[in-house]
């Protein structure tokens, strides 16, 4: 199976990355984003063995525009390529109980991610054309959905449920399901490895930091609580997300405020968070750049978010009971030192210590350990969810 490759894709509401990937390596052949969709710049960018490549895509384009152009353009100008696929593997957001791993899409599973549509309004739909698109450009190939709130079903009933009445989770489904999954899974393994532990061993905390964000406590292996709720609007302050709030401000907001239920969903979505705060950008590193140059609303912002991230990582020693590691991952986690530094910083009743040289090297894709020798550990992994979802096709299709 050395020469079988995936195609993976990760729909959002208005873009698409793509990846075509030797799920045994995770060597990524081709790795693109086509973005603005629906609007007049719509475009695309890719990269072929380090050569980035870029072209407009005609106007108002949007995923199926966009899949077409990637499998014509950009897989087909490789001779041969596509006919190496073992399948197309898809990033889905949000699979409710009903799916606990991935799974080969077909009818009933194209049903159950409808289903579960209202739960993750702005992705699952995305997801859906997604699906679509690539049933018709690539008919005979598996297609596989791979969900973000798979790892999290090991999660305890004490951890999932909200404190409202039984018949909410039991009739309507309202509970914590958490995000990130394929994320939260790859780091977890691989922390294993560089701590040489069994993965069935291995207790870590898990920070997956980005534009969105969340924070998992990983037991033995298997997660068994998250920040994200029953929606990704929950848990740390995120780029444009409020995070954990007041659920009376809800309340406030539309009865003295003059607030519309839509316009509290939009302020506390994509206005809040890192922009809110800082009145700047959701930008992390804009922030860093305007507080180093004395913005009192950057440096505020970037505070509270490593303080409420402090607080979610201290919370999580309470199911854990031994911490193996602190992971930190994702854009922010695994590019931000001025974050990791300040949030290890508040945590310093645990023992940690930054290693400074450590932590301002480990940058830009670098893993690593960026505590002291007579601190507890806490390190930086580059994620790779593309190579996860690669792997699960490989495993589903390939007997």
């Amino acid at each position: 199976m050395s020469n079988k490759l995936v195609l993976v894709l990760n729909c959002g509401s208005s873009s698409l990355k793509f990846a075509v990937i030797n799920p045994i390596t995770g060597h990524k052949m081709i790795n693109g984003l086509a973005e603005c969709f629906n609007l007049p710049d719509a475009r695309i960018k890719w990269s072929v063995s380090e050569k980035k490549q870029a072209m407009p895509l005609p106007a108002n384009s949007a995923h199926c525009a966009a899949i077409l152009y990637i499998v014509q353009e950009i897989i087909n100008t490789k001779q041969g390529l596509s006919d190496q696929f073992i399948a197309v593997g898809h990033r889905v957001v949000h699979g409710g109980e009903k799916f606990t791993q991935s799974v080969i899409i077909d009818e009933t599973v194209i049903e159950s991610i409808e289903n579960c549509t209202s739960l993750a309004p702005l992705h699952n739909p995305a997801a859906l054309l997604g699906i679509k698109a690539a049933q018709t450009a690539f008919p005979t190939l598996s297609q596989i959905a791979v969900f973000d709130t798979a790892f999290h079903q090991t999660i305890p009933a004490e951890a999932f449920m909200y404190a409202l009445p039984q018949s909410l989770y039991k009739e309507h489904a309202v509970r914590r399901y958490g995000m990130h999954g394929t994320s939260h899974l790859f780091v977890t393994r691989e922390a294993a490895k560089l701590l040489n532990k069994p993965i069935e061993e291995t207790n870590v905390i898990t920070a997956h930091l980005g534009n969105g964000g969340s924070v998992t406590a990983v037991k033995n292996g298997k997660s068994v609580d998250t920040s994200m709720g029953m929606t990704p609007l929950a848990g740390i302050v995120m780029g444009t997300r409020c995070g954990d709030i007041d659920a009376g401000i809800i309340e406030y907001l539309i009865s003295r405020c003059g607030y519309s239920l839509e316009g509290v969903m939009d302020l506390l979505q994509k206005q809040s968070g890192l922009l809110g705060l800082s009145g700047i950008s959701s930008d992390c590193r804009e922030i860093e750049e305007a507080s180093d140059a004395g913005h009192e609303g950057a440096t505020l912002a970037l505070r509270i978010f490593s303080y409420r991230l402090a607080k979610y990582i201290a919370g999580y020693s309470v199911p854990l009971g031994r911490i193996d590691a602190i992971v930190f991952t994702g854009g922010i986690g695994e590019n931000s030192d001025h974050i990791r530094r300040c949030t290890l910083e508040m945590l310093s009743i645990f023992g940690y210590k930054v290693d400074k040289e450590k932590n301002c090297a480990t940058r830009f894709g670098k893993s690593g350990v960026i505590t002291a020798q007579d601190s507890p550990i806490a390190m930086v992994i580059a994620t790779n969810e593309e190579w996860v979802i690669a792997q699960d096709c490989a495993e589903l299709v390939v007997k």
